[in-house]
């Protein structure tokens, strides 16, 4: 945690906690080399989760500048810090890297549609930022992060496994609504923000993927522990058509206010977005679509977050 963040970030997380003194935490910075040594020192892994949420940037001049200086160089070396100290640490046998799915992309080289979306799939950076779509500052920052995070292993000898999170979704702890939840209610919401990140993955990935939090979580367990895990690997409980996801959130509660899309795409034969490489390892699911949009909403409810 950065410094003088532990009191406002975590304290409701600590109360929360029962586990006594097998949680510590440390004040670190991931921009100051050297900051994560104490942390991972004697650890056998680590898993990388953190990352900047920015979507987009304001900048009003020479704004591909400003994105890489404040967003995307920061990323790359607070990720090559933590590297850093692994590798000082002798002890660390396996980072985790938490990926996305916007590293990938359901098209080919000229446009056209996949049928399968697998790990191969990585999305160019020259499209990225020629289009600008909305969300193209998270989507190029990610993708730099993990090119990078891979390079500095491989020249270092660092067993690096890369899990690439689609979508999601779920109950939370966080005193705020997770922005991966933002982007997946956005049609209830209506917010143009995140409904417009969500229009952007659709044009992208021609469905929405989406997984359940504790299948994400159990897959980076997974993936840290299994002696056979390497590369990079896709973790996808299902993917939903559009209309299908805006039909689930309309069931979950019919009061609900959805913004509805024509249902033109129905006819559409959109890709598979493949999470074979985890499951032939012997990775299992617990949550689908149903899951996933029930216990996302009852917890937006619960917290206030969202009114029925």
């Amino acid at each position: 945690m950065k410094p003088n963040s532990i009191s406002e970030k975590a304290l409701h997380l600590l109360q929360l906690w029962n586990g006594g003194d097998r949680l510590r935490l440390f004040k670190a910075d991931l921009l100051e080399e050297g900051s994560f040594d104490e942390a991972v020192k004697g650890c056998n892994g680590v898993f990388h989760v953190a990352a900047s949420m920015e979507f987009d940037a304001n900048a009003n001049e020479n704004i591909v500048s400003y994105v890489r200086s404040n967003i995307i160089d920061p990323a790359i070396k607070g990720t090559e810090n933590l590297l850093k100290s692994c590798l000082k640490s002798k002890t660390v046998k396996r980072v985790v890297f938490t990926s996305s799915i916007s590293t990938i992309t359901a098209k080919d080289s000229n446009g056209n549609w996949r049928s399968v979306v697998d790990e191969s799939c990585q999305t160019t950076i020259d499209p990225v930022l020629n289009a600008k779509a909305s969300g193209w500052v998270y989507v190029l920052s990610k993708l730099l992060t993990e090119e990078a995070a891979f390079k500095f292993a491989n020249e270092n000898a660092i067993d690096l496994v890369s899990v690439i999170t689609t979508t999601v979704a779920g109950p939370f702890l966080t005193t705020t609504i997770p922005s991966s939840i933002q982007v997946l209610l956005s049609p209830i919401t209506g917010d143009p923000k995140y409904l417009s990140i969500l229009s952007a993955v659709k044009a992208r990935m021609g469905s929405i993927a989406l997984v359940h939090i504790e299948d994400i979580c159990s897959a980076h367990i997974f993936l840290m522990e299994h002696d056979r895990a390497e590369g990079k690997y896709i973790c996808c409980a299902c993917s939903s058509p559009m209309y299908e996801l805006i039909n689930h959130l309309a069931q979950e509660n019919p009061s609900l206010d959805i913004q509805r899309l024509e249902a033109g795409e129905k006819s559409t034969k959109l890709p598979e977005i493949s999470s074979r490489k985890l499951k032939d390892l012997g990775f299992t699911y617990k949550h689908g679509i149903e899951d996933i949009t029930h216990q996302t909403i009852t917890a937006c409810v619960d917290y206030g977050f969202l009114k029925i």
